[in-house]
């Protein structure tokens, strides 16, 4: 395609609740995959045809994010622990950055997502208590927490799904609490969440997820 013929055809006029891939700008349907340019965080909308070329892919400028979360066999999180990670309220999600080297924690607010520092003495004491933690895929998968209230989520979630809970927040925030839409909002997305996680186990009681077209133990 000539300059000029991709020019009129960004010229066109577009639906309001039309997505395009951010690669190849073919039209998307709802359930599309999601590509995160790892040095930047951006998440981009993506067809399957160029989400299939970053499939595996370790290092590169794009990484596949997972589509769906998953439980955390067996998450135990104290009260002191949490406090440990010094998270200003009780949601918050952990990923391991390459581009930086390390945990990052990020917690939503109502400015968006806002970056905290994590002790790594706290960190590595809570995953070597919690293997699960070590088969997050970095860059892509968070350890999702909600201890808003009597909840206790500890959700291994894709980072686009944490990235959503970041922009709903500070869609629906009003006032200094936030308002009862907002945490109605929050209650919403982490029932979604939970719905779509359906455990698997082998017979000695440990979780199953796949990976590479493999089944691996957690």
């Amino acid at each position: 395609m000539g300059p000029l013929a991709a020019l009129r055809r960004y010229a066109q006029p577009r639906a309001a609740s039309e997505e395009r891939c951010d690669l190849c700008s073919v039209i998307l349907g709802p359930g599309h995959r999601h590509l995160l340019e790892v040095a930047s965080r951006k998440v981009l909308c993506s067809c399957d045809a160029c989400a299939m070329r970053f499939q595996g892919v370790i290092e590169a400028r794009f990484k596949l994010i997972p589509r769906d979360a998953r439980a955390a066999p067996g998450m135990e999180m104290s009260d002191a622990q949490w406090e440990g990670l010094a998270i200003p309220i009780n949601l918050a999600f952990f990923f391991y950055s390459t581009p930086a080297g390390k945990m990052i924690s990020l917690y939503p607010s109502p400015a968006g997502a806002t970056e905290s520092l994590v002790p790594l003495e706290t960190w590595d004491m809570l995953a070597a208590a919690n293997p699960a933690l070590g088969m997050m895929e970095p860059d892509v998968e968070a350890l999702l927490v909600n201890r808003v209230g009597e909840a206790r989520d500890y959700i291994i979630a894709p980072i686009d799904a944490c990235y959503e809970l970041a922009g709903l927040i500070r869609m629906h925030w009003r006032g200094l609490s936030g308002g009862d839409l907002v945490w109605a909002k929050i209650e919403e997305f982490f029932q979604r969440l939970r719905k779509g996680i359906e455990p698997r186990m082998d017979a000695n009681g440990h979780g199953l997820r796949e990976k590479g077209g493999e089944v691996c133990r957690t």
